[in-house]
């Protein structure tokens, strides 16, 4: 079945949170998705997912919980299966003498998902996915507000996920997404700024992870956000304010049949015009079809 998972909202980031201009990345998959990430075949996939964050460095905490409901054909396009997915997000944050927020987030849509079967180069097993992700602004917004669930702005959010296994009982998954945003006409910014847009974005997730008895795994995870081009206000770009981050710590899975799960926990370092906290990420995948193996 297909091993899929979602955009959670972690945090949106506050406008002029140090006393400057700043557009904010759009919460985005950081670390959501890791142990055999690029497995899948044709079926149904239910799944929940659960992030805290804390930053006592920026006063950030947040909760959010994901519904993610991703469907897999057996039929065939480019060699690959096909399908679709769409993925649901509720969070509160409470950025301290910020403000709070809290709600739905954006709704996040696939109309194609490409999920080739498991290839051999050599001895080294190989997975690999192809996934056109959209976000639509349809989350808690408030113009007035500092803190929002929601850029309001639509997203373009392509990734290429690959799991390989170069020995038995290894692993390593890596999720490379591109983003690109929209404009926001009603942006959340102090008086003079008629519009922004958030810079592009690469991001991944990887893991290295040994497969134990009883259906465990457990290793090593972490993700990467580098922001590549600058954010603008009012069609002039604020080279100053490039968002980066990155984070790693230990995760581990348990796969009971049709059930897979989670845990995995981050510690962010080397942030750039963005909060740096730590990170708990708990999933449970439900899955019905065919059954990846990762044996």
């Amino acid at each position: 079945m297909l091993r899929i998972a979602a955009f959670s909202v972690v945090l949106i980031c506050i406008a002029a949170a140090k006393g400057q201009v700043h557009v904010p990345e759009p919460a985005v998959n950081l670390g959501d998705t890791s142990f055999l990430d690029a497995l899948g075949g044709p079926g149904l996939l239910v799944e929940e997912i659960g992030d805290g964050y804390h930053s006592g460095t920026s006063s950030v905490n947040s909760i959010s919980g994901v519904t993610h409901i991703a469907w897999l054909s057996s039929g065939g396009f480019l060699k690959a299966w096909y399908g679709v997915e769409v993925v649901g997000t509720a969070a509160h944050v409470n950025a301290g003498g910020k403000g709070s927020a809290g709600g739905w987030g954006d709704i996040t849509i696939s109309p194609l998902i490409l999920q080739w079967k498991e290839r051999k180069m050599g001895q080294v097993r190989m997975n690999q996915r192809v996934v056109f992700d959209f976000d639509l602004p349809t989350g808690e917004y408030r113009q007035a507000s500092g803190v929002n669930l929601s850029g309001h702005a639509f997203t373009v959010h392509p990734y290429y996920a690959i799991t390989v296994f170069p020995i038995k009982h290894l692993e390593s998954s890596w999720r490379i997404h591109y983003l690109w945003n929209a404009r926001n006409n009603s942006p959340s910014l102090p008086a003079g700024a008629q519009s922004t847009q958030a810079g592009q974005a690469i991001h991944f997730n990887a893991t290295v992870g040994y497969a134990l008895p009883h259906g465990f795994w457990i290793g090593a995870n972490g993700y990467y956000l580098k922001q590549v081009t600058a954010p603008q206000v009012n069609g002039v770009s604020l080279l100053d304010s490039p968002e980066q981050v990155g984070a790693v710590g230990p995760g581990i899975v348990w796969h009971l049949q049709h059930c897979f799960l989670y845990a995995n926990g981050y510690h962010e370092v080397g942030a750039q015009n963005r909060p740096e906290g730590n990170k708990l990420v708990l999933r449970v995948q439900w899955v019905f079809g065919k059954q990846p193996s990762g044996n």
